[in-house]
């Protein structure tokens, strides 16, 4: 799906630059420069998150879809498990490259910006994704997605199997079987996703769970879901009522920015109009996203030490170092996208089926 590639590449891109921004030295010193575009990515670009957060929905309702239609049992556990280790194979191997990384700069570089030493239960914590639960110092920028994802995804799946359940033996063939199953399973996504719209995503208590950011991942669910309905543009005109509604109660841009992501991709689905989308850099970006959102942290570490070093006052020179940061964090994305999470991935995956 290009467009899919394509808004995973340009909000991959914004993320690296938030974080540019948002940890210095370097913009602390290019500031005085580019302030205004500083300060933009610095409050601003963190809201690229929500794009990948309805796509994530959007790409789980796709796979979900494939039991509803063959009219097999979701196997729970089998999935969350699966999703687990696609996320962690790569994000492990990350995190070990920025624990080495931040005790070579340590002592080079005194800032807030370096995470401390760790011990074996922070690490531990990071592993199995529970470090926001236990209260432990993130060991790199944006780990707490990973775990957010891992927790939606599960309650994407446990909805699907509770519907299964509910709805009964669905027989592929039987159309009101299916049906069936479809209402369940879509009342008990919408419910989540109000509940998650109208409470939790306006306490931020609750963002260290999936609930505080479930209504911008079922938004991307019920998009895809709408393209197979008998009436799709008016599930996409209700699923724009809920999101307006929730906007009424409370605006918040990061739900106006879910909102307008899941009516694109919609509407782009339901038109069928990808075509115009297929560009290489973009399909190259999509592609590398996730690696790149994985080890620029420790990229940008490097970078901000060396310039801390040789060019703590100059201005042009340190936002031109901003600049070859994110080049370098797409480079060095590529190769951790070819080493570990596309080739070391499926020598693990199938390592482990074997085993089976």
């Amino acid at each position: 799906m290009p467009l899919v590639d394509a808004l995973k590449g340009i909000a991959c891109v914004l993320i690296v630059s938030h974080h540019l921004a948002f940890y210095g030295p370097m913009s602390d010193v290019a500031l005085s420069l580019a302030p205004s575009l500083i300060s933009w990515l610095y409050d601003y670009g963190r809201l690229a998150v929500q794009v990948f957060l309805v796509m994530a929905g959007f790409l789980t309702a796709g796979q979900l879809s494939r039991f509803a239609r063959s009219g097999q049992c979701v196997p729970l556990l089998s999935l969350v498990w699966q999703r687990y280790l696609r996320l962690a194979i790569p994000y492990v191997s990350a995190l070990l490259v920025a624990i080495v990384v931040a005790a070579l700069i340590r002592p080079w570089l005194h800032h807030e910006s370096v995470p401390s030493a760790p011990d074996f239960w922070r690490v531990i914590s990071h592993v199995f994704m529970l470090h926001n639960w236990v209260g432990h110092e993130a060991l790199s920028a944006g780990v707490w997605y990973v775990a957010i994802d891992l927790q939606l995804y599960s309650l994407a799946v446990l909805l699907f199997w509770v519907g299964q359940k509910l709805a009964g033996p669905t027989d592929p063939h039987d159309v009101v079987a299916r049906s069936r199953l479809t209402a369940w399973v879509v009342s008990l996504t919408s419910m989540l996703m109000l509940a998650s719209l109208l409470f939790f995503n306006r306490d931020a208590g609750f963002d260290i769970t999936g609930l505080y950011f479930f209504g911008s991942y079922a938004l991307g669910m019920m998009a895809r879901w709408a393209s197979g309905r008998r009436h799709p543009w008016l599930w996409l005109a209700a699923l724009a009522a809920v999101g307006g509604l929730a906007l009424m109660l409370e605006f918040r841009i990061r739900i106006a920015i879910a909102l307008a992501t899941s009516m694109v991709l919609g509407v782009v689905l339901l038109r069928g109009s990808w075509h115009w989308l297929h560009h290489g850099l973009l399909a190259w970006l999509g592609r590398i996203s996730y690696s790149v959102f994985l080890i620029h942290f420790p990229v940008c570490l490097v970078f901000n030490a060396a310039w801390h070093h040789w060019f703590p006052t100059l201005p042009w020179v340190n936002i031109l170092g901003m600049g070859l940061a994110l080049m370098a964090s797409l480079a060095c994305g590529h190769l951790f996208w070819a080493l570990v999470e596309n080739r070391g991935s499926a020598k693990v995956m199938g390592a482990l089926a074997a085993l089976r």
